[in-house]
């Protein structure tokens, strides 16, 4: 049975959205400024390089579709870039309040992604030698992600 383990943690500050348009067919198109960040985990220091976005849709039913793009300069000197997709889903009584781009309680709703890395230096091949899954928590000014291997073993 496959199960969950977890390779690190990132925290991501963020910036205002920035709202591009609103409408009741598509939603809400906003942008995020990503400002910076720190990733940690068990023998794993980096830093989030400034100036990714946090791409956003919020769907008129509330659904969020996301595509964030950043990138991470380790300890070592070695880099990688993040392209993470997902999704945030809230209970039906709260979808007002996120399409007026008000903030709620992060457990009250899902908010998954999966993550694809481009690495730039051998010592990170881990990363694209499992399928890794991220779950994250949206708060006012930062996200924090787990990011999580699918082991089968």
């Amino acid at each position: 049975m496959p199960s969950l383990k977890l390779a690190f943690n990132i925290s991501v500050k963020v910036d205002t959205p920035i709202v591009v348009g609103q409408d009741e067919v598509n939603g809400r198109r906003q942008l995020i400024p990503i400002l910076s960040g720190e990733l940690t985990g068990e023998g794993l220091h980096g830093t989030v390089l400034p100036g990714g976005v946090d791409s956003q849709v919020i769907r008129p039913n509330g659904v969020c579709e996301l595509s964030a793009r950043y990138g991470v300069r380790m300890d070592d000197g070695s880099s990688f870039y993040i392209q993470n997709d997902g999704i945030r889903t809230v209970p039906p009584e709260y979808v007002p309040a996120v399409k007026n781009g008000e903030f709620i309680d992060p457990d009250l709703y899902y908010f998954c992604t999966h993550p694809v890395f481009e690495v730039y230096d051998r010592r990170l091949d881990w990363l694209n030698e499992k399928l890794f899954v991220c779950c994250a928590t949206r708060l006012p000014d930062q996200v924090i992600l787990g990011y999580y291997t699918v082991e089968v073993k």
